[in-house]
């Protein structure tokens, strides 16, 4: 069980590592690689079809196609994560306006954040102890707005 992550180019590695880091914490297992969706799209096609993993994460930018070329070679999950660049909607409009049919999940320009959690509650959906690990996750987030709000009511 876990995700296989694409990144259209290696500039894109820096942003990942945010994904990698989670997959760690919640000891899911992951793999990597850089491919493109025009210059080796044969990559990308082998990459997709020989995955052991149930859940794609794509990170791409400029034209960002490698999600939905990702998509239109698999029935498993997708999610893609859109990158800022030069012009920074390009890529998100690219992901999300996907043709009916081959669709990819979406989430916020740059946010790898949250497509790997999104994937890790893919993934929970026939992992009960990854439900766990994703409860705690979140109250560890509500436990600091709540500090934080204790924290400002100093100021008031």
């Amino acid at each position: 069980m876990g995700v296989c992550v694409l990144l259209g180019s290696k500039s894109d590695l820096e942003k990942a590592q945010t994904a990698f880091e989670l997959f760690k914490e919640f000891h899911v297992d992951f793999e990597a690689h850089i491919a493109s969706a025009h210059r080796t799209p044969e990559h990308v096609e082998e990459i997709t079809k020989n995955t052991p993993h149930e859940v794609f994460l794509v990170i791409a930018g400029l034209s960002a196609a490698l999600p939905g070329v990702v998509a239109s070679y698999t029935l498993k999950p997708v999610v893609g994560v859109p990158l800022s660049g030069k012009v920074p909607f390009d890529s998100l409009l690219s992901i999300a306006q996907m043709p009916r049919g081959v669709p990819v999940a979406t989430v916020g320009v740059d946010n790898v954040v949250n497509g790997a959690l999104l994937c890790l509650e893919i993934l929970s959906m026939k992992n009960p102890e990854l439900v766990k690990k994703l409860e705690s996750y979140r109250a560890k987030m509500r436990e600091k707005v709540l500090k934080d709000d204790a924290e400002v009511q100093k100021y008031v």
